[in-house]
Parts: structure tokens; sequence; C-alpha cells
């Protein structure tokens, strides 16, 4: 498994063809609230060893908590949406720290303690695309920037540096505005959700818990 599958294009082979969920009721889906356990829905995707992805009560809150000890793997959620329709996304999550030699200008420190992508399949699958909505290390808040390995993959500052460390931080995020930002074009259909919390080209550490992950037809933003 090369490098640059798993910054971005590691997706693709998966996603390009997603089944997607359907019958979802309309205005807003949430993709697993974790009140029965992890959706089987979710699948990961190892690179370079295995972050811990497990359930946890954190605060009084279900969430998934990922620990990462110079690994690199994921957890995706296959689900076929339209952003135009679902243009809102809306999630919680809680770092225990950022990664002090983490860099996203480049591919030796491309590492995150929290990262949330929205995957864009293509049947060309060169063009597949993905937001990759990051805790960054350096990169300043609200930033955007493309990923070391690739520039269809672009990485957008939600929150950066220790400011919040171990307080949960809820965001907003709309789609079609952050893509036509990254890509100067409307959104195609999405195919995947995922999150990944990875140490391995630093070696270091870094744990996060994640909240629900929601898209909706309208909110703050």
């Amino acid at each position: 498994m090369t490098r640059i599958k798993k910054h971005g294009l590691w997706f693709i082979l998966i996603v390009a063809v997603a089944l997607g969920v359907s019958g979802a009721a309309a205005g807003e889906i949430t993709l697993d609230n974790f009140s029965h356990g992890l959706d089987p829905t979710w699948k990961e995707k190892s690179f370079n060893g295995h972050t811990v992805y497990e359930l946890v009560q954190e605060d009084g809150r279900d969430c998934i908590k990922a620990t990462s000890r110079g690994a690199a793997s994921g957890l995706y959620y296959e689900i076929k949406f339209d952003p135009e329709t679902y243009p809102i996304i809306s999630w919680s999550w809680k770092i225990d720290g950022i990664i002090a030699g983490g860099d996203s200008r480049y591919k030796k420190t491309d590492d995150y303690a929290a990262r949330i992508y929205i995957v864009f399949p293509s049947f060309f699958f060169w063009r597949t695309k993905a937001i990759n909505y990051i805790w960054a290390n350096k990169l300043a808040k609200g930033e955007l920037q493309p990923n070391a390995y690739t520039n269809n993959d672009v990485m957008v500052a939600v929150e950066s540096g220790p400011e919040n460390i171990g307080q949960w931080v809820t965001e907003q995020r709309n789609i079609v505005k952050d893509y036509q930002h990254a890509f100067g074009s409307r959104p195609p259909q999405a195919g995947a959700i995922a999150i990944m919390t990875d140490t391995d080209n630093t070696g270091g550490q870094a744990s996060a818990c994640y909240g629900p992950i929601t898209i909706s037809s309208s909110g703050d933003d």
C-alpha cells in the first residue's frame, strides 16, 4: 500500500461504487448515534498498523475513541448523498493533544489527532476528490490547503493548535461552500464519510473522541 493511498486517494477503490444508505429521513441523517454499539456499516482500513477505535462514554457522551501510537488506520462509512440536498455536516470532537511534529505542508509530517473526510467518488477513480476537515497542528484555523500527497484532497483547518485541547468542540460546515472553495465547482454526489487519527509519519501518539456525525438540509451556516 503506497503512502498516496493513505492520504486521500486510499478511499478511491473503497467507495468508487459505494452502495450507500437508502430510506433516510428527509432533512437530517445521523450516521450512527452509538446507542446500540458501533453500527456495522463502519469499516476499518489499515495502512500502517491499527489505530484503536472503540465505543466509549467520555464526559457522559457516547463516542468513538481513537488511539494511535505510530499507526495509521481509519473508519469509513459508505453513504451516498447529494450535498445540494444535505449541504450541512455537523459533529463534535475532543482531542487529548496536538501532534507536536505534525505539519500539513509535508508528507513526512502529515499526521493529525483528528480528521473527518467526505469523499466524492468518480467512475474515473483518479478524479475522486475529498474534503478533509482537520484539527490542524500548525495550519491556521479557517485556512485551506491541498494535501501534501494529492491536490484532489483538500485540508480544511476547522480547529488548530492546543487552545481547545481536552474540551468537546461542536462543528458545523457547509459542504457545498467548502467544495466550491477547494475545487472551484459544485460538488458531485458524496460516497463516504470517514474518521481518522494517525501518527505513523511522525511516530508519535494521539487520541481523540468523535461524537455522532450528522448531515442535514439546513443549519446555522
